[in-house]
């Protein structure tokens, strides 16, 4: 791959930023500085992660960073169950966007395990 904007994983990630700002507009003021704001953060971490890895131009360092938005993945899956349970998002929009999010975990797993067996 030349940039990290070609894989897919990058790209299903930035288009769940967009979901994930979309819906949190719509939660309540007092959240603002809140689960909003901790929402929207690990959101933004998962592709920028992904890039920032990838111009390391090493594997292991490539891996570790693609860890980090494995983290980040898992904490947007959390806060979108505490928004659900909150009553701020539909169960519809909950169940479209946590599936997202579940397959952006399952393709970063994926390449993990892809780039570990090939630099191994």
């Amino acid at each position: 791959m030349k940039s990290y904007q070609e894989f897919i994983v990058w790209q299903k990630s930035m288009k769940l930023v967009t979901q994930i700002y979309k819906l949190s507009s719509d939660f309540p003021q007092n959240e603002q500085f809140g689960l909003t704001s901790q929402l929207r953060r690990s959101s933004v971490s998962i592709p920028s992660n992904i890039a920032e890895g990838f111009g390391r131009n090493s594997s292991k360092e490539f891996v570790r960073f693609l860890q980090i938005s494995m983290g980040s993945i898992f904490e947007v899956q959390t806060q979108l169950q505490i928004s659900k349970n909150l009553e701020f998002i539909s169960n519809e929009k909950f169940n479209i966007i946590f599936s997202d999010a579940v397959e952006i975990e399952k393709m970063l797993k994926a390449l993990i395990k892809s780039i570990k067996s090939k630099s191994s």
